[in-house]
């Protein structure tokens, strides 16, 4: 069996191989209502069936002004769920474990009448000046995670992950370049997201393990390096995040350091956290060759790889892969596509 084909468990999470599918906006919701459709409903479903082991649904929003557009998903009503619910339970009747992400845009939500962030810092001219929230919605926003958690819960995923990277609200807070609030979710910039990372702990079942995705370097000139965000992870572990999803950039307008352009290029801040927390750690980032997938594996810089626009390509992009590294892939697909493998 190659590596990229051997199933992984974590706490009550087991996954039949390491290739996820991460969230990836749709921006498809109709009616603007925050709830998933029948779009929602083949984009996931066919992941599933193309032999995926993990799928993490999309950013998906606490509250309606924490959307990036009013095109996305929302958990922040119990009228939501059974929407989630459809989609949860036909993606496991195909063998894959699914999650959500559960996130706020902050300064980047481009529909709001006013966005909130931590400080009155606008992400660029082309975007809306935000208003810093006060301490006490700080605290209302922790809640806000929390109940969206335990609406995800009721829907039925097997595991849920944290949005901490990519310039959204979480991120902002941990970044020294954003966040220049004096109380106290500015004199520790991981405060929030540990909050929000107990929180959630508090209302999901003991064995499902709790995934955030981070920012491992910051792209704006003055962001922070890989050394602030090894910190912020040891911070979120011992909160009780028990699997980070290693990403970088997306807090302001590039500045004078570049991200790379080539294959793999986050793999190294991927394997720099997992041997600094001896945590697992999910790879990403134009990770769409097989072979480089099999091979971030198989030399333990990651334990799982997410495959983003290689998905977007090829639904059954999970399958192809397994054939490309094992030769065959006929008992991984669906009973009625072997013929084809």
């Amino acid at each position: 069996m190659t590596s990229l084909a051997a199933p992984f468990r974590l706490k009550g999470l087991e996954l039949k191989n390491r290739i996820v599918m991460p969230p990836m906006c749709q921006y498809s919701v109709e009616a603007k209502d925050g709830k998933p459709n029948d779009w929602h409903l083949v984009h996931y479903v066919s992941r599933a069936v193309g032999g995926t082991g993990l799928i993490i649904i999309e950013m998906t929003d606490v509250e309606p002004d924490g959307r990036i557009t009013d095109y996305d998903l929302g958990l922040w009503s119990d009228e939501q769920i059974p929407a989630y619910r459809r989609i949860i339970s036909e993606v496991q009747k195909y063998g894959a474990k699914i999650g959500i992400q559960i996130a706020h845009a902050g300064r980047k939500a481009e529909d709001a009448d006013v966005p909130v962030a931590p400080s009155a810092l606008r992400y660029s001219s082309d975007y809306k000046q935000p208003r810093a929230l006060t301490t006490q919605e700080v605290q209302q926003m922790v809640v806000k995670f929390q109940d969206a958690a335990r609406r995800a819960v009721e829907a039925g995923v097997d595991t849920i992950e944290i949005h901490g990277a990519h310039g959204y609200l979480i991120h902002q807070f941990h970044s020294p370049g954003i966040n220049n609030r004096t109380d106290e979710y500015g004199r520790d910039l991981s405060r929030f997201g540990v909050e929000v990372v107990e929180a959630i702990k508090a209302v999901t079942p003991e064995d499902m393990p709790l995934i955030m995705r981070i920012s491992a370097v910051e792209y704006m000139d003055g962001g922070y390096d890989l050394d602030h965000a090894i910190e912020l992870c040891k911070r979120y572990k011992e909160a009780g995040v028990d699997l980070f999803h290693v990403s970088s950039g997306g807090e302001g307008p590039i500045g004078s350091r570049k991200p790379g352009g080539h294959p793999g290029y986050q793999v190294p801040f991927a394997r720099a956290i997992k041997q600094a927390l001896d945590v697992p750690v999910i790879a990403v980032g134009s990770l769409e060759d097989p072979k480089l997938a099999e091979a971030v594996v198989a030399n333990g810089d990651a334990d799982l790889v997410a495959v983003a626009r290689g998905m977007l390509d090829d639904p059954y992009w999970a399958l192809h892969a397994l054939q490309t590294v094992t030769g065959q892939a006929r008992e991984a697909a669906p009973r009625q596509y072997r013929v084809a493998f």
